[in-house]
């Protein structure tokens, strides 16, 4: 008995010498790169994969936006769309991880692009970046506020169709208000609601699939490989009448690509995450390919359980209640619908999260004023970048009242930020960037999906900014405006960027600046 519990404290001792050099080797690591450590240490390799896992939310992108694909190619849209457009974004995070590994930081994206293409690039990337994730944040909020008003208000006694726009962002004041009053409370409380909406959404997806085709009046599986054009009138409206099957393919591209963003994340609660540089690449890819899997055979099991697809694209935007009434009786359809709505709340919640840091990260670096920087002593979270992210959020509902636009202003932004630290990654890859983390794809992997990434990126630019998704073209052109001006009228002269970049410049004057200063 005495050898075994020996044995035991021995292990425990052991354990606890493992958590205090892993821990060592974080603050190390982040010190090297020009910080020191601030925010608390407190999240696990699961609890890093949960944040990226619960802002992607199959749930959500994958339920509120149905229309963009099926209203777009028909069953295909699940059968062959989902998955093309999964591999996609699974190509973006193997070269993300890449770099998250070697570089795991708060700013994620924003310090990648600094330091492997220069602080003109980084900065660029910073707003980009900040601007996706305030816009995607939004879309999900204003989905979760349509999903409460659509099932929770009618057993109420509530008609939806009655609510206005002010209703609209009333409720989405309530929301973000609250998800930022508990990333507010810190890091500890956000990791545990966002931990069990892991698991929330692994629960309610397996009973939706099982519901679904259990009572499924068909099982034609022949739907998932028929391209139909439903755009128009027959589409319920989503998209304007087009001719075009290859542009049709493209817009209903963005139902998964859409759903599948939010997994930088893992990358931006880097200094937060124990054994950041192997857990942030794990947490990234781990998201976006358990989230494509089961998405795709959630989406399956939606086409499948379509009475009629002509009939249920005509529902456009309303097309997944009117499943849900058609197929699932009300006895099951009720708790899955509530586990629906908590699942896209605790979605919104990991955004806010993941916005603040961003907010947090760029302007520790001046930029942005220094009161984002600013952590709260009590909480150990930046308080000021939490609520600032959080009115940011709301306003940009005010400006996109549709949520399709909504959407693809998300997946402008939030990709295009996502393929500039590996655009340029190419170029750095060997000559400035020789120092790779513990996660490596290895030269020619890299460059190769980098380079598909870049591609597949101006398409997905080229589709969403189509009709009746106009302002996220006007909103792409004035960013791309403004921020020139802005570096060009004297931002390049006061923004030093990571501190890193002029350790940098000292050991290598060569280092790529793409038309940017690097320093």
């Amino acid at each position: 008995m005495l050898s075994a519990e020996s044995s035991l404290g021995s292990n425990n001792m052991k354990s606890t010498t493992s958590d205090v050099e892993a821990a060592s080797s974080d603050v190390a690591l982040l010190k090297s790169l020009g910080y020191t450590q601030e925010l608390e240490r407190r999240m696990s390799g699961f609890s890093n994969f949960a944040i990226s896992f619960s802002i992607i939310c199959i749930l959500a992108g994958g339920i509120t936006s149905l229309q963009l694909g099926v209203c777009a190619v028909g069953g295909a849209a699940a059968g062959i769309v989902w998955p093309v457009g999964v591999i996609f974004s699974l190509l973006v995070a193997l070269a993300m991880a890449q770099i998250a590994s070697a570089y795991p930081t708060a700013g994620g994206l924003y310090h990648w692009s600094s330091i492997l293409g220069g602080k003109g690039w980084g900065w660029a990337t910073a707003w980009f970046n900040l601007l996706g994730l305030i816009f995607v944040t939004a879309a999900v909020n204003v989905g979760a506020y349509s999903l409460f008003t659509s099932i929770v208000l009618p057993l109420f006694g509530v008609d939806p169709s009655k609510l206005t726009l002010v209703h609209q962002v009333i409720g989405v004041v309530l929301i973000t208000g609250s998800q930022a009053l508990c990333n507010h409370f810190g890091i500890k409380v956000t990791t545990l609601l966002t931990d069990m909406s892991g698991y929330l959404i692994f629960a309610v997806s397996v009973l939706l699939i099982v519901a679904m085709f259990a009572f499924a009046k068909t099982h034609d599986f022949s739907r998932l490989f028929q391209f139909t054009n439903l755009s128009g009138d027959p589409g319920g409206g989503t998209w304007p009448v087009s001719g075009n099957g290859a542009f049709m393919l493209l817009l209903a591209m963005l139902w998964p690509i859409y759903t599948i963003t939010g997994f930088d994340a893992s990358a931006h609660t880097s200094e937060e995450t124990k054994n950041a540089a192997t857990n942030v690449p794990k947490g990234i890819l781990r998201s976006v390919y358990l989230s494509g899997i089961f998405g795709w055979v959630m989406v399956i099991s939606f086409v499948i359980a379509l009475p009629s697809i002509a009939d249920g694209a005509k529902q456009g935007g309303n097309v997944f209640f009117w499943l849900m009434d058609q197929v699932i009786p009300t006895g099951l359809k009720i708790p899955l619908e509530i586990g629906i709505v908590v699942s896209n709340y605790l979605c919104g919640l990991a955004c806010v999260t993941s916005t603040s840091r961003m907010m947090y990260a760029f302007a520790r670096d001046g930029g942005l004023p220094a009161m984002f920087r600013k952590v709260s002593a009590a909480h150990t979270v930046p308080a000021n970048a939490i609520w600032c992210s959080a009115f940011l959020i709301v306003m940009s509902t005010v400006y996109a009242k549709a949520y399709t636009t909504l959407t693809a202003a998300c997946v402008i932004f939030l990709y295009i930020s996502y393929v500039m630290p590996s655009l340029v990654g190419m170029f750095a890859y060997g000559k400035t960037w020789t120092k790779m983390g513990p996660f490596n794809l290895g030269p020619v992997v890299f460059k190769t999906v980098s380079a598909i990434s870049v591609i597949g990126v101006l398409l997905i630019i080229y589709a969403g900014i189509q009709p009746p998704n106009d302002p996220a073209l006007m909103a792409l052109i004035g960013m791309v405006v403004l921020m020139v001006i802005g570096w060009f009228a004297g931002i390049r002269n006061a923004f030093a960027g990571p501190p890193i970049l002029a350790q940098i410049k000292t050991e290598s004057e060569s280092a790529p600046d793409f038309g940017i200063e690097t320093a």
